[in-house]
């Protein structure tokens, strides 16, 4: 059974500035992914020469997007989700990513998602 796990990363950037590099193809390509193409709502992600397909699944402008791998069986288990929270108080924005993973692949995970965070705020001058 795959674990679903939480990361959460400050960025310094608008949500408006944020949200297309985390919904479209031209934004994922930036720092997700060493290709992404999208025909309609099925996205296909390229990483070394290896492709998924994934499905967008939920969107809510500049706040979520979920998108369901067309490759994982439980349903419960085949997404990973983007999440902008801004908090009121400080007005941080926070980058919060859903993601699941084997046991035994979590570290890896994390690492993977640190590596392609580090990526994006690059990307973002931050």
């Amino acid at each position: 059974m795959r674990l679903k796990f939480e990361l959460e990363y400050t960025l310094n950037c608008s949500p408006k500035v944020l949200f297309p590099r985390l919904s479209t193809p031209e934004g994922l390509n930036e720092w997700f992914a060493d290709d992404v193409n999208a025909d309609g709502d099925l996205f296909t992600f390229i990483w070394n020469n290896s492709e998924s397909k994934a499905r967008l699944a939920a969107l809510k402008d500049n706040k979520m997007v979920r998108f369901e791998w067309l490759t994982i069986e439980n349903e419960d288990e085949n997404y990973f989700e983007f999440r902008i929270n801004i908090d009121e108080l400080t007005g941080d924005m926070a980058l919060i990513i859903f993601d699941f993973a084997e046991p035994e692949e979590k570290e890896d995970s994390v690492f993977l998602w640190d590596s392609q965070i580090a990526d994006l705020k690059r990307l973002l001058g931050n």
